[in-house]
């Protein structure tokens, strides 16, 4: 596996590497590998002949009161644990690298971006799209691999896909989760044990939806209100649950066939999102 931190040196590369008709299989992160990214890894590099993953933590994603600073980083861990998946290519760019003093342009997927996570974090998903655009014009891979878990991440960069024609495959790959339900995220490492016992009242409120949901609950408010019972505690402070269209993030007053089912709470420094699809099971745990 090769380590590259200057984008100059990654498309040499991958440009040699494409003369040899070799297809590529890419995987944008943040670094503080988990078994999440190491799952969409792995089906790289099942899927393709080459596969580069970057580890950057970027700084246009975050707000000015976010956790940027002390967002757990170990490249030497992730280096060892991307190593033995089989990746070829580490790209690693500085922020400088990725983003000069003279960077004055952005992307933004309008309405997407809006609801649920997007009216919390003002400026987010303008950031993630941006430094996927650049990460993909770097890479030019053939596909890339997202986790579903940032379901409203993933929508937003499909759309970017699509409306920007460029010629990448996006491949969604389900949530991974912990033996109690908690969905893996870098982000758990903040969790004291008392909040990441804390933290297990989300994958059993959402457990409690799927119950209510197979059993014929289809009204929204009393679906919202039976996950808020569930997450009542002091060291629990819930941001937001919304069930909206799966594919537009419109809202919804009534399931019909299927809707998405997303929260956000905060235990401790940790801001948690999850998800389900009611009606799509492969969603369920």
């Amino acid at each position: 596996m090769k380590i590259v931190r200057k984008i100059s040196d990654i498309r040499l590369l991958l440009a040699n590497e494409r003369k040899k008709g070799k297809t590529i299989g890419f995987v944008p992160t943040m670094g503080f590998f988990h078994q999440g990214h190491l799952s969409l890894m792995e089906l790289a590099r099942k899927e393709n002949d080459v596969v580069v993953i970057s580890s950057f933590v970027n700084p246009t994603q975050f707000g000015r009161d976010e956790d940027y600073e002390i967002y757990p980083r170990d490249e030497k861990g992730d280096c060892q644990q991307a190593r033995k998946v089989g990746v070829d290519y580490f790209f690693a760019p500085s922020v400088k690298e990725m983003y000069p003093e003279t960077h004055l342009s952005w992307v933004e997927v309008e309405k997407l971006s809006e609801p649920l996570c997007g009216r919390f974090r003002p400026g987010h998903f303008r950031g993630v799209a941006t430094v996927v655009t650049k990460l993909f014009n770097i890479v030019q891979p053939d596909t890339a691999y997202f986790g579903e878990k940032d379901y409203q991440q993933l929508l937003v960069i499909k759309k970017m896909v699509k409306d920007l024609n460029f010629p990448v495959k996006i491949v969604g790959c389900p949530t991974v989760r912990e033996k109690d339900g908690l969905a893996m995220s870098s982000r758990n490492s903040y969790l004291t044990t008392e909040e990441r016992e804390t933290a297990s009242l989300i994958p059993q409120a959402l457990r409690k939806v799927i119950e209510a949901f197979e059993s014929g609950e289809r009204d929204v408010n009393k679906l919202v209100n039976l996950a808020k019972e569930h997450l009542s505690s002091p060291l629990l402070n819930l941001e937001y649950i919304e069930v909206r269209g799966p594919d537009t993030l419109e809202e919804l007053s009534k399931v019909e066939k299927e809707a998405l089912f997303q929260l956000a709470v905060r235990v401790g420094k940790a801001r948690l999102i999850d998800h389900i699809i009611l009606g799509r099971k492969e969603t369920y745990f």
